[in-house]
């Protein structure tokens, strides 16, 4: 008696890779139907609300179908793709298993009752008794008949064969009473399902092939994918020319740009923002020329070399003094506890524009950093979000942020709060201009820094120091010092 080589069909689901997120977008495949895959190997990238995140499979096996394209969005929980697993892995045939069973085998005794079948077709009961077919009177018996299921190699239960699909072709199988299970007769009648694997299976629902009106070729009266191609080509009639959609805009005057991923969780985010916490903006205009001084000496500074040194690294450190100073900026709101939260801590956020959109990564702890550590965490927090690595964790808890549009030539701006957060501060362009500098005009480089609040938390007295303190350290940067 010929062993079965035991496999199966795994699907990887969709997972959950950020908090509570409910779906992603599915960026590039790596592997192809018929790639062989390994425990952890990197098998698609995908984009949440919140980054880009490569996706590990949990399993060896070979990829047997993509169930999505690249640019779909897919729903948390829902299978992406399937990789059939164990030792048959890989081969395109199905193990040669005698069509019927001798009584011999069929004595043997099976662990729990349950009698191993043929690839693809799950497990059968050994009930003494199966359900019998419609229209065929029952044969009375001690017993309740039994009910088989068995899988259809997708994780779906479906009726056993004979109950529903042999439904009145009794004149065809015989006797309509039970039969001993693993008899010659039963195992007669499973011999009515066609023998095919998995994918075949698969393959045939899609082309909505019927594989009991499939002459199989394969071994054993196996049914193989030539076979279900065949049977599909004659029904496949010439399609007429499709007619084409007329868009509902002018192609050639219009772009029409899907919002989702990135862009479509900053915009929920800052809409909520906008219209949950009462945004209050001040504005002040300082010199900060020495503190541009500063900056081109710590260049040279060889506790520094091979840092990203700044004017933005000394901006953040002299925010994170005036937080020191006015450790209730550093807090936020809880709507459901009616509770202001002051944080001991400051995870440091700035915006990054990347190709996809918006984002806010943080620096955790930032307030215990030394300006070394403060220049290398801000260095690699921007390159990996350029790269579009930035992962989920490293956006989430942030409690104040900057954000630089003085790169971009603006002068300022009002910024929109990050979600549970009490402040953000705007940088504007650092440009010459003239301003009076010891009785007399000169021309020096100023800056325009923009405080946005959240009116119900912090007040303007705290609002004004905390930025007048800022301000202060830039247009003074021996203040770090002295203050910190």
């Amino acid at each position: 008696m010929t062993t079965m080589t035991e496999s199966a069909v795994r699907e990887f689901k969709m997972p959950d890779v950020g908090e509570g997120l409910t779906e992603a977008e599915i960026l590039k495949w790596y592997v192809q139907p018929g790639d062989v895959v390994s425990d952890g190997q990197v098998v698609c990238e995908v984009e949440t609300a919140k980054a880009a995140v490569e996706l590990p499979i949990p399993y060896d096996g070979v990829v047997r179908e993509l169930r999505f394209a690249e640019g779909a969005t897919v729903d948390v929980g829902v299978a992406i793709i399937s990789v059939e697993v164990g030792a048959a892995a890989g081969e395109e045939g199905v193990p040669e298993v005698p069509a019927q069973a001798s009584a011999s085998a069929a004595e043997e005794p099976k662990p729990e009752g349950r009698q191993p079948v043929l690839v693809g077709y799950g497990v059968a009961a050994s009930s003494t008794k199966r359900r019998p077919r419609k229209g065929v009177a029952e044969v009375p018996t001690a017993a309740a008949p039994a009910v088989q299921a068995e899988l259809n190699g997708h994780g779906y239960a479906e009726p056993a064969p004979g109950v529903e699909e042999r439904a009145g072709s009794a004149g065809r199988t015989g006797s309509a009473g039970g039969r001993e299970a693993g008899g010659p007769a039963q195992s007669a009648e499973r011999a009515e399902r066609p023998l095919a694997k998995p994918p075949v299976r698969k393959l045939a629902k899609d082309l909505g092939v019927d594989l009991a009106t499939v002459t199989p070729t394969g071994p054993d009266g196996v049914v193989t994918r030539e076979d279900v191609h065949k049977a599909a080509a004659p029904a496949v009639a010439p399609s007429a020319p499709a007619t084409p959609a007329v868009p509902a805009y002018d192609a050639g005057r219009e772009t029409r740009i899907p919002v989702k991923g990135v862009r479509k969780a900053t915009a929920a985010a800052m809409v909520g923002s906008a219209f949950t916490a009462p945004h209050v903006t001040e504005f002040v205009t300082v010199d900060v020329t020495r503190t541009l001084k500063l900056v081109e000496e710590l260049k040279r500074d060889k506790d520094l070399a091979g840092l990203r040194v700044n004017p933005l690294l000394l901006i953040a450190k002299a925010l994170l003094v005036a937080v020191k100073r006015n450790p209730e900026i550093n807090a936020s709101w809880d709507e459901a506890a009616q509770e202001i939260v002051l944080k001991h801590y400051v995870n440091l956020g700035i915006a990054a524009a990347t190709p996809r959109g918006l984002i806010v990564p943080n620096i955790k702890d930032a307030q215990a950093k030394t300006l070394p550590e403060l220049a290398s965490d801000l260095g690699e927090l921007v390159t990996t979000a350029r790269d579009g690595k930035t992962a989920p964790a490293a956006m989430q808890g942030g409690t104040v942020t900057i954000t630089n549009v003085g790169v971009f030539g603006i002068d300022t701006g009002t910024p929109i709060l990050n979600p549970g957060e009490s402040a953000i501060l705007a940088i504007g362009a650092i440009k010459p201009q003239p301003w009076v500098h010891k009785g007399k005009v000169k021309p020096r480089q100023v800056t325009t820094l923009a405080l946005s609040f959240d009116h119900r938390l912090v007040d303007g007295e705290l609002g004004s120091k905390f930025l007048a303190d800022i301000a202060a350290i830039l247009e003074q940067p021996k203040k770090l010092i002295t203050w910190a």
